[in-house]
């Protein structure tokens, strides 16, 4: 394996590592909605950067470690929600990357990739408790939305600061949201 590679499979582990110490700190957080499972959605940060920084295939095994972690530690359920939901965000997040230099910002990403990820939750939940369970789908949007503007906000405000701190290739699309 050569360097370059060694680094970046290093930088994947501790991106995962971080991304699933972000995901427990949250489950930690008290429901502000009586909605079960909104959470503000942190560790997507983490997600956003692997993506701009190493590229889709370890952003992905960042999303399958962060599943992964949801089914040793919440189960079955909470493991098709998590990949399912990281799965739409990350692509979202993918797509967006590829566009926001001319169309969206990082505060866009970010809310896109959230109501995304509820998305991909709500799709598993509509296929375990059916369809009476979209009647939460307004409640979905509006967190997505607001958990996206406040990760898209850390994540222009950190990016700076990671890359600074974190010399990569310069891979990275992230310029200025």
């Amino acid at each position: 394996m050569k360097k370059p590679q060694v680094r970046k499979v290093a930088l994947s582990g501790i991106f995962c590592a971080l991304a699933m110490a972000i995901s427990f700190l949250e489950s930690l957080i008290p429901p502000l909605v009586p909605v079960p499972g909104i959470k503000p959605g942190f560790s997507n940060i983490v997600t956003m950067f692997c993506l701009d920084s190493l590229g889709f295939p370890y952003a992905f095994a960042v999303t399958l470690f962060k599943a992964s972690f949801a089914l040793i530690t919440r189960g079955v359920t909470a493991f098709f929600m998590s990949l399912f939901g990281g799965i739409a965000s990350l692509m979202v997040t993918t797509l967006l990357f590829r566009l926001k230099e001319k169309y969206i910002g990082c505060m866009g990403i970010g809310v896109l990739a959230a109501v995304a990820h509820n998305c991909g939750q709500l799709a598993v939940a509509v296929a375990i408790l059916g369809h009476t369970i979209l009647t939460i789908s307004p409640v979905l949007i509006i967190s997505g939305v607001a958990s996206g503007l406040i990760t898209g906000t850390v994540f222009y405000y950190t990016v700076p600061v990671l890359k600074k701190h974190i010399k990569l290739s310069d891979k990275g699309s992230i310029k200025k949201c």
